[in-house]
């Protein structure tokens, strides 16, 4: 319904979309402006920056196309209009997902690509299947580890009230993060976001393999290979306190 409603005014859809991507573009302008002054950014040339740009942005664009608008729940949570989506004979996770859905935010999803495609043809990487499989796992698994936060954010929520910055906080916060090579941070930092929020398997661990890199923290290699696994963890433990937390809503009591 709100994809039909949005594609009736086509030249509204067209400028957004457009906006969307434009903003979207203004980071990845601000890394350009660094290489102006700059051969490497902690090591890494611009084209292995700019793969982990457009890694983590698409990621990020796929979860927030779909579940962006989970952060809504708070507003639903304090007018009691949540009891509404609960009579429903669907899932609420569903509904709250597709309320007010944004097809503009595909804008992200393209500009990220666009700035991937371009880090991939300056890249001296040798391509072989296994390492354009790994590149599409990363993506795929990237975005449902950030779709996994949103929903975590999401389920906070029912304690919290209101806290769609805290969520945004690790979600368009990460993604900022993300888009800068590891070497640049302190190993503390890169082991918070590698155990405790674990980000980086979003893009830095999958990268370095692909990149032919060291890993800072000293992992295993084998490490490389445990997005999808990662992703499947984090999904899970979202639907458990998803769960928890709708059980524990009470609506407002008027």
């Amino acid at each position: 319904m709100w994809m039909r409603s949005t594609l009736t005014y086509r030249v509204s859809f067209v400028l957004t979309t457009v906006g969307s991507g434009t903003t979207a573009f203004l980071d990845f302008a601000a890394i350009l402006i660094m290489f102006t002054h700059v051969d490497a950014l902690g090591g890494f040339s611009v084209a292995e920056v700019a793969l982990l740009y457009g890694a983590t942005s698409t990621s990020l664009g796929l979860a927030d196309l779909t579940l962006g608008n989970v952060d809504r729940i708070g507003a639903r949570i304090r007018d009691g209009t949540l009891d509404v989506l609960l009579v429903r004979p669907a899932p609420v996770f569903a509904q709250v997902a597709a309320d007010r859905f944004a097809l503009r935010r595909v804008g992200r999803i393209v500009q990220g690509l666009l700035v991937l495609g371009w880090a991939l043809t300056g890249l001296d990487v040798e391509w072989h299947a296994g390492r354009v499989l790994l590149l599409v796992v990363m993506i795929v698994a990237g975005a449902a580890i950030y779709g996994a936060v949103y929903a975590l954010g999401g389920a906070f929520q029912f304690l919290a009230g209101d806290a769609a910055e805290v969520q945004n906080s690790f979600t368009y916060g990460g993604n900022t993060l993300l888009q800068y090579p590891p070497s640049i941070f302190g190993k503390d930092l890169v082991r918070g976001v590698t155990f405790v929020v674990p980000l980086a398997f979003v893009n830095w661990v999958p990268a370095l393999r692909l990149l032919g890199r060291d890993d800072p923290l000293g992992l295993p290699g084998w490490v490389d290979f445990l997005s999808p696994a990662v992703a499947v963890v984090m999904c899970g433990l979202a639907g458990l306190v998803w769960r928890a937390g709708l059980r524990s809503y009470r609506s407002t009591g008027s």
